[in-house]
């Protein structure tokens, strides 16, 4: 990094440690990938966490200038990340390229990762397919690559999934029923014997508010957990009408991801249709030390003051606590392993008291959440804001 300063960096193969991708980028696509002011790799560098620069290799060997060489250091998976996306926009630049390194990129670290499965596979796509592949501003690209677990870059026509073999297969799937979806109804069979997929009932008559204008409600949901989600229907049940009342909707991605949304939906439902989740529910606590799920019931006045305006003391107590909180009519869903749930619950306990009177917290020197600061007498009013508000933003800020 330092020697760019004085001018360019040669880097030979010996520095390979099983953590350097080298790139040949064509000349005519250079400036493209640097970006005004290198900003297209700093935005890359960022995203995949790598180091990205161009190099001399070897000595003199410069390819009498058709290529630069881009270096490309970090993880397996990073680089790859990092890789696939240079190579993209190399794409748009100079069409046909990627075919002459194909093999050699899909061949690149292969097997090379923890699980020892590492690879890439590839899909090729139509003109109309690729538009719909990608989605909004590539929304449908990032969360195919979120909810799957493997890298996923389009580039020109070629799709390149990216990861362990478990990843890939998941990818494939998911891309296959995205793709599906255009042609009909699409029924996952099966889906109870997964491990990758949720799935929740959805009333009919709250189907078009979960989903929203143009999906714009489930597409945020998808984006804000990492997730893909659709409605399942059988081919034969076309026709018939929604005559069983509700729609399933099946939601794959992480387990913390897929909870996340599955609570969102049942909030949304519970609020458009009340009782239809919550009806005989009661208080519960897990002893699973992993990842799991508590309830608490809260009375009117408690749920309003521990949502808070706009939902802010709810998104704060999630934040500080590390738990999935969501509300879903009077009951609170906390999702999360044993230590955050405990966090939460505790949080929401303290929160509640507040109302009544100060709070003292008896074991501070204990517990390894929380920073005990002494604020001088005449300061306090300073630091506090008018109606707090000084503290909110610092919470907001700082996510505590």
């Amino acid at each position: 990094v330092m020697a760019q300063r004085t001018g360019p960096v040669n880097i030979t193969a010996d520095y390979d440690d099983g953590d350097l991708t080298m790139l040949l980028i064509p000349q005519e696509a250079v400036g493209f990938v640097t970006g005004r002011a290198g900003n297209f790799l700093r935005t890359i560098e960022e995203e995949w966490c790598t180091l990205m620069f161009f190099c001399e290799v070897g000595s003199g060997d410069r390819r009498s200038k058709d290529y630069e060489k881009l270096a490309i250091f970090g993880g397996v998976r990073a680089r790859r990340g990092a890789e696939l996306k240079v190579l993209s926009a190399v794409e748009t630049k100079v069409p046909g390229y990627f075919d002459k390194l194909k093999k050699e990129v899909l061949d690149r670290d292969r097997g090379k990762d923890e699980s020892g499965t590492w690879g890439s596979d590839s899909m090729t796509f139509q003109d109309d397919e690729l538009s719909y592949a990608l989605g909004k501003q590539g929304g449908t690209r990032k969360k195919m690559e979120r909810s799957s677990g493997a890298v996923v870059q389009y580039i020109g026509h070629v799709a390149i999934f990216s990861g362990s073999r478990e990843v890939r297969k998941r990818a494939r799937e998911y891309m296959k029923w995205l793709f599906d979806q255009l042609e009909g109804p699409v029924y996952v069979d099966g889906w109870e014997d997964r491990d990758d997929c949720t799935v929740v009932d959805v009333p009919c008559d709250c189907i078009g508010y979960i989903t929203g204008a143009r999906r714009a409600t489930l597409g945020a949901l998808e984006e804000e957990w990492g997730t893909l989600m659709f409605f399942m229907n059988r081919a034969e049940d076309k026709g018939r009408g929604r005559g069983s009342g509700c729609e399933k909707l099946i939601i794959f991605g992480s387990t913390r991801g897929r909870r996340g949304a599955e609570l969102k939906i049942m909030s949304g439902v519970e609020t458009k249709s009340p009782g239809y989740f919550t009806k005989g529910v009661r208080e519960k606590t897990s002893y699973e030390k992993g990842f799991d799920t508590d309830r608490m019931i809260f009375k009117d006045d408690e749920l309003s003051y521990s949502l808070g305006k706009q939902g802010t003391t709810r998104k704060k107590l999630e934040g500080a606590s590390g738990a999935i909180l969501e509300y879903v009519g009077h009951v609170a869903f906390i999702a999360g392993t044993m230590k955050e749930r405990k966090r939460c619950k505790e949080f929401i306990n303290w929160l509640l008291a507040q109302r009544r009177g100060s709070v003292t917290i008896p074991d501070i020197s204990q517990r390894d959440d929380a920073t005990e600061m002494h604020i001088p007498e005449n300061c306090k009013g300073w630091v506090t804001g008018n109606r707090g508000s000084e503290l909110r933003r610092m919470e907001q800020e700082t996510g505590t």
